[in-house]
């Protein structure tokens, strides 16, 4: 073994996604050290598609992480959306309504910004680190064990950051009791598929249908991300991409359809939704963020911008404690956190209440549904509430 104990440093962030990296590259550019641990491959990590809607505040956030050259060339802007129910289309005008807009540019770019902006900037990451496991976490630092080429090293650090996602072992390591936990699984999954085609509108379609749901996204001008609802026991291989494009075709409806450019998939997969979150996020010396203290059901495509709020809120905490002496930020982290990730969670529900179909037997579900679509359909005051959730809740 070798022994880096006697070696401390400020902060070990476990996980090198999104969350894990802006807050390496947040913490590089104030000068505090840091480490991350990340269990996969750089390319595996820079290789995963995700979804790509950014709220103003996470564009922020990236531009003050120094790492938004790209996205500010390649991402879209939109200054809106549309609701499709039955034949009926209602545009959300977010810019009218809110004075703000949304990024598209998918969280696979996002990544890859990061990954370069704290490897240039000397930052270090382990990847491909196995058995990571945090061995002892007190009141005044946390010690954290990994594997590499075989050898098992450890490090002492002040603070942890549980940027690992819902299946890894941060918040496993708090002992039972400690936490509570909230979920809910919904019946049903999306399935979805990228192709390298011309998307179907300027801006995305979320569409409620009486066969179920279905959302047109895109990456790009020549990129377009499709889904459709699932069942939860279905499988890929159930869907060739004709079917996949002839439901689509239905789902949006003949106008849609008519102007929907078809293509191979270049990628396809199922996705279970369901919302979690565990409270608080915080213990000992270690802080969650991201997915391992909650997830969200993608209909408002809140799971990355969640994330960044955490890391927004960590960050200053961080900062003010090394900077400052100050552990206040810090010791209020979780619960300033979960009023953003409560509002978040409340707001995918209703929105996936409203656009998915639940039992088709159930008419008087079907009605509320038509009247709530019915009115924000006439009540401008009920769109600015859609749009101001859409925007994203100030930190």
């Amino acid at each position: 073994m070798k022994d880096k104990a006697d070696f401390t440093l400020p902060v070990i962030i476990i996980g090198a996604g999104p969350a894990g990296l802006l807050l390496s590259r947040l913490l590089q550019l104030d000068g505090i050290q840091c480490i991350n641990l990340e269990r996969q491959s750089q390319a595996h990590v820079e290789g995963r598609i995700r979804a790509g809607v950014l709220e103003e505040g996470t564009v922020n956030k990236l531009k003050e992480a120094a790492c938004a050259d790209r996205l500010l060339t390649e991402g879209q802007y939109h200054s809106g959306f549309d609701i499709l129910f039955g034949n009926t289309r209602h545009r959300i005008d977010l810019k009218e309504l809110t004075g703000s807009r949304v990024m598209v540019y998918g969280q696979t770019e996002v990544t890859k910004d990061l990954m370069s902006a704290v490897l240039d900037g000397g930052g270090e990451i382990v990847f491909e680190a196995e058995n990571v496991e945090i061995i002892e976490n007190t009141d005044n630092g946390c010690k954290v064990s990994y594997m590499k080429d075989g050898e098992i090293f450890e490090i002492k650090s002040r603070f942890v950051a549980g940027c690992d996602g819902f299946w890894g072992p941060s918040r496993t390591s708090i002992p039972q009791g400690n936490l509570t936990s909230y979920e809910k699984v919904f019946p049903f999954g999306w399935l979805g598929i990228l192709s390298e085609t011309k998307p179907v509108s300027h801006e995305l379609i979320y569409a409620n249908h009486e066969d179920g749901f279905a959302l047109a996204s895109m990456r790009s001008e020549q990129l377009s991300r499709y889904y459709v609802q699932v069942s939860t026991d279905d499988e890929v291989q159930n869907w060739s991409d004709e079917r996949f494009w002839e439901t689509l075709k239905t789902r949006l409806g003949k106008d849609c359809a008519s102007q929907l450019e078809t293509g191979p998939s270049i990628e396809k997969s199922i996705a279970k939704l369901r919302s979690f979150v565990c409270e608080p996020m915080q213990y000992k010396s270690l802080f969650l963020a991201g997915d391992a203290a909650h997830i969200v059901p993608p209909t408002g495509a809140k799971g990355l911008n969640l994330a960044v709020g955490d890391i927004h809120y960590l960050h200053r905490g961080l900062v003010s404690y090394f900077k400052k002496n100050d552990e206040n930020l810090l010791n209020s982290y979780s619960q300033t956190a979960l009023k953003r990730v409560w509002k978040a969670v409340r707001f995918s529900w209703w929105f996936t209440q409203l656009t998915h179909q639940f039992d088709a037997t159930d008419i008087n579900a079907q009605r509320l549904q038509q009247a709530e679509f019915d009115y924000f359909l006439t009540s401008e005051s009920a769109s600015k509430v859609i749009a101001e959730n859409y925007i994203g809740l100030p930190y």
